[in-house]
């Protein structure tokens, strides 16, 4: 008889009908530009060395995420930029042994290395590939703990590396409600259709984003092995992209609370929260990995200076396109720019309306400058700080044009977009960023300046290959939720 609290155990199911309506409407158009770039990208040092790290940071914080070690921040950029070794972490930074942390972290990047290497043999996902997967996961780690269903207590029992599970695994959640996965008996059956739907899904082209979720999800509710289930699923989750040609990926301790709520929400038939935070992961990984370009294009110039003349051909022709698909992105940026005017000057007029009273010498109004105007190169400093703390590189030199709503009280604060490109090279991607700060109010200079806050996630970004009815309600969207932040920390500083 099951206990009154629990959450009943259910076979896994195949993607609903209309998956189509879970599609991210951000990729396509950054996807469109990836492959565009991505030969001569993937031949590039700079974009080697950019992926050697992402696989380090990937391997260190697939084990926090799961609570096997912890790594202070400073540490794990130390280890993510010079290599995992055990010389680099000091005694005390983490809580387990370093030579324990080292090993499951190596491991950790190992199956991710494994997972490019799978995709390059053109294999096909298969339940002994999982089991070699997870035996690879594992290999460093001795036990794990298992509900003895006989003497009803947990206790540690040796883990079965590549091999289902044996014990039940069924977690007791903060709510008190024991969550049932598959039983042992069920296992490989589960497994088996889980791994026949995916080659369904394959042959149907279901989007990446989708189907890396789906498949994440459903393995996860199925929970085959006695430990490492989540490091598995997210390295299948990994597998799914890598076909696509896209990025592995990569979540951090910083995403774990939306990670387990999105999970939540599938428990309860939802699967778009986890569809959108897998987006969110690949359109970083997109926007950071564009931005190499002109690094990339340095090194290539070196290589083939013996073929000078025949590069600058090329070249030529190259800007011509490129020329084009930049005027597409500022036609673009000019009707996000309109959009957002408009609405900046609504809230600056229900600001006013809002303290007139309250506080009679309140100043609130709007400066803006299009890339034309002479002052289109102002606010640089909040731009590239603003940058720094989402991890990307502005290019305000390209392209560049803002609009800044400045609230003067007795502190003074300013909500400040700005529209500008990305990385060295522009080749037609641009941004806008959302960021408030606070000045003194009787010193008007740049150096002034403190406090900068991004109002969002991530910069908006707008490719040329976008299109502008999608582009529209997505910047809508986005601006109503930096708008929000804005007037939060505006409020904080009262």
């Amino acid at each position: 008889m099951k206990p009154p609290n629990s959450r009943e155990w259910q076979p896994i199911e195949d993607l609903p009908q209309n998956w189509q309506t879970m599609v991210s409407s951000e990729l396509p158009p950054l996807v469109t530009v990836w492959n565009e770039q991505a030969q001569r990208l993937r031949e590039s040092g700079a974009f080697k060395s950019y992926m050697t790290k992402m696989r380090r940071e990937i391997a260190i914080e697939t084990g926090i995420i799961e609570r096997l070690y912890a790594i202070d921040r400073g540490i794990t950029r130390i280890l993510i930029e010079q290599g995992i070794d055990e010389a680099l972490i000091p005694h005390g930074a983490t809580d387990k042994p370093a030579r324990q942390v080292i090993a499951l972290i190596r491991s950790q990047e190992a199956a991710v290395e494994g997972l490019f290497d799978f995709v390059g043999g053109q294999r096909k996902l298969t339940s002994f590939y999982i089991k070699q997967l997870h035996q690879v996961l594992t290999e460093h780690q001795a036990t794990t703990e298992a509900f003895d269903p006989l003497t009803g207590k947990i206790k540690d029992i040796p883990i079965l590396r590549g091999e289902w599970k044996r014990w039940p695994n069924n977690p007791l959640r903060p709510d008190g409600i024991i969550h049932e996965y598959a039983p042992s008996e069920q296992v490989a059956s589960e497994m088996d259709n889980l791994v026949s739907w995916h080659q369904q899904h394959q042959e149907s082209q279901v989007a990446p984003e989708v189907e890396a979720a789906w498949l994440h999800y459903r393995f996860t509710q199925i929970h085959p092995f006695q430990d490492g289930n989540g490091r598995v699923a997210r390295c299948l989750a990994s597998l799914v992209f890598i076909k696509a040609g896209w990025f592995p990926l990569a979540l951090t301790r910083d995403d774990r609370s939306a990670y387990i709520a999105a999970l939540e929400q599938a428990d309860h038939g939802n699967l778009v929260s986890l569809i959108d935070l897998f987006a969110k992961s690949q359109k970083q990984s997109f926007i950071r990995s564009l931005g190499l370009s002109e690094q990339v294009l340095s090194e290539t110039r070196q290589a083939r200076s013996i073929l000078a003349s025949i590069t600058e051909t090329l070249k030529q022709r190259q800007q011509a396109s490129i020329s084009e698909k930049c005027q597409q992105a500022e036609t673009y940026a000019n009707t996000l720019f309109d959009s957002a005017y408009h609405r900046f000057d609504e809230l600056s007029h229900e600001i006013t309306l809002a303290i007139q009273n309250l506080v009679p010498n309140a100043k609130v109004y709007l400066n803006s400058a299009l890339a034309t105007d002479e002052r289109s190169y102002y606010h640089r400093y909040p731009i590239v700080e603003t940058a720094k703390q989402q991890r990307y590189l502005p290019n305000t030199q390209s392209y560049s044009s803002w609009i800044q709503l400045v609230i003067k009280m007795e502190l003074r604060t300013e909500l400040l977009l700005s529209f500008h490109g990305l990385g060295r090279e522009y080749l037609g991607l641009l941004v806008c960023s959302a960021c408030a700060y606070r000045k003194d109010t009787n010193n008007e200079s740049e150096g002034s300046i403190n406090d900068i806050q991004p109002l969002s996630e991530s910069p908006f970004n707008f490719p040329y290959a976008d299109e502008l009815s999608n582009l529209e309600e997505r910047f809508s969207k986005w601006l109503e939720e930096a708008i929000v932040n804005g007037l939060e920390y505006w409020r904080q500083a009262l």
